[in-house]
Formats: structure tokens, C-alpha cells, sequence
């Protein structure tokens, strides 16, 4: 897949670009009404393209829970085997959750796990072959994923008090997105 620029992609949150590229202004927003009222954007005379994105997120986690996640060690259960198969469901009921998105015909689903000394990386790639983009649907991959590493790890991850201290999830991004005319 060559082009990166999704000019008029209906789920961009409002980032737009025009035919020249810069972002569009408030008033050129496709997810509102000129009354203000919010409206799911036609997308039904765009063509089929080819599109793809990748998203990426971490969650901290104690050194030692790391560790238990190697060695397969937690109570619970495969962690990352689990995490996968939450990823793969989340990008797949995207549309659910998120107001403005439409359904998509996902084609492919990649998810990545690394892990590190301190922490769990997430990168989930969608595929689909759509009149829209597949960028949200990479992004719940990766936030839900790793909301499901918190939850199989929790138990180990409680402090005293019960709370938290060492376990966040950070830095979730789009690292790409691009498309193909078809």
C-alpha cells in the first residue's frame, strides 16, 4: 500500500486534510451538522481501497510480573495468548464502542507482543478492504489488549493497599496508516 493521505477518510475524529493537505478547519467538520447536530458521515460513494494501520501501546508492569509472564507463571492463565484473542475481538466489534465508526470488513488482524524489563508493548496491524480507514479499530486492538494483560495480571500487580503504583498504560499511537486504490 503506497498512499498515506486519507483525504475525506469519515473517521479521522475531524482531521480532515483538504485536497491541499493541511487539516481542515472547524468549519469543514464531517462528523456535524451546520446546526452543530452530530451525524455519521456517508461514506457510500467513495471507492474500495486497500487500507492498513498499525497502532502501538505499553502498560508497566513490576519486574517480577514481567517475569511471570515468561514463564507462563500466572494464575490466571496464558497471558499474552489471552491478550491476543482480546485484541483480535475488540478490532473486530470496533464499531460498537466508538459512535462514529462504521462497520468494516476487517481482513486481517497481526498482533505483536514484546516484552521488555519493565513493561508489555502492544502492536496490533488491521487490514481491510473499505471505503474507510482502519485506524480505530488498530487503536481498541491495542488499548484493549493491554487492558486485558491488567486484568489477567492484577492480582500480582496489587500493592498492600490494593492499588496500583507500577502498573500504566502509556504512549498508545498510530504508528501508521495507509492506503491502496483497489
Amino acid at each position: 500500500m503506497s498512499e498515506n493521505d486519507d483525504a475525506g477518510d469519515s473517521r479521522d475524529g475531524g482531521n480532515e486534510h483538504s485536497d491541499t493537505g493541511t487539516n481542515a478547519g472547524a468549519d469543514e467538520l464531517t462528523h456535524t451538522t451546520a446546526e452543530g447536530d452530530v451525524q455519521m458521515v456517508d461514506v457510500g460513494d467513495k471507492p474500495d481501497s486497500e487500507r492498513r494501520a498499525v497502532a502501538a501501546g505499553e502498560i508497566r508492569l513490576r519486574r517480577s510480573t514481567i517475569e511471570a509472564i515468561r514463564e507462563d507463571e500466572v494464575g490466571k492463565g496464558d497471558v499474552l495468548a489471552t491478550a491476543r484473542i482480546g485484541a483480535i475481538q475488540a478490532v473486530k466489534h470496533t464499531w460498537e464502542t466508538i459512535p462514529m465508526c462504521h462497520q468494516i470488513p476487517i481482513t486481517n488482524v497481526d498482533t505483536d507482543f514484546s516484552l521488555g524489563d519493565d513493561r508489555v508493548e502492544l502492536r496490533v496491524a488491521v487490514e481491510t478492504t473499505g471505503k474507510t480507514g482502519c485506524e480505530m479499530e488498530a487503536l481498541e486492538g491495542v488499548t484493549t489488549g493491554l487492558n486485558v494483560v491488567w486484568d489477567m495480571v492484577k492480582a500480582v500487580e496489587k500493592d498492600d493497599d490494593g492499588q496500583y503504583p507500577d502498573t500504566g498504560i502509556d504512549n498508545v499511537r498510530v504508528l501508521q496508516k495507509a492506503k491502496h486504490r483497489t
